[in-house]
């Protein structure tokens, strides 16, 4: 469930502007702010099956669009390849300031 929520959280990020203002306000509320479909219901004064048949019409168009456009899986390729040249990095005997320059830079990387 968790592994779920994180990555819907990620696709919501890539992807949650192609979505309607609704599905947006909805996908936000359960995924980021970690409200429930019952409270999502009673903010909306709908039921909670309108709450639950939203957010998995908005699950399946991000995971289409990902399928589609593999933003975030090349993102993780990306972000582990930039890790990994980090960790084979640190263990390279070199000028140390140089070294933190480097490290900077690749962690400026990582965190885009």
């Amino acid at each position: 469930m968790l592994e779920k929520m994180i990555r819907m959280g990620e696709l919501f990020d890539f992807y949650g502007q192609l979505l309607t203002l609704r599905q947006q306000e909805f996908m936000n509320l359960y995924y980021v702010q970690d409200l429930s479909l019952g409270e999502i219901a009673e903010k909306f004064a709908v039921s909670r099956q309108a709450v639950y048949d939203n957010l998995r019409r908005s699950e399946k168009i991000l995971e289409e669009y990902e399928e589609k456009l593999h933003l975030l899986s090349r993102t993780q390729v990306t972000k582990a390849k930039i890790q990994t040249v980090k960790d084979l990095f640190l263990e390279l005997d070199c000028d140390v300031e140089k070294q933190e320059q480097i490290l900077n830079l690749l962690s400026q990387l990582l965190d885009s």
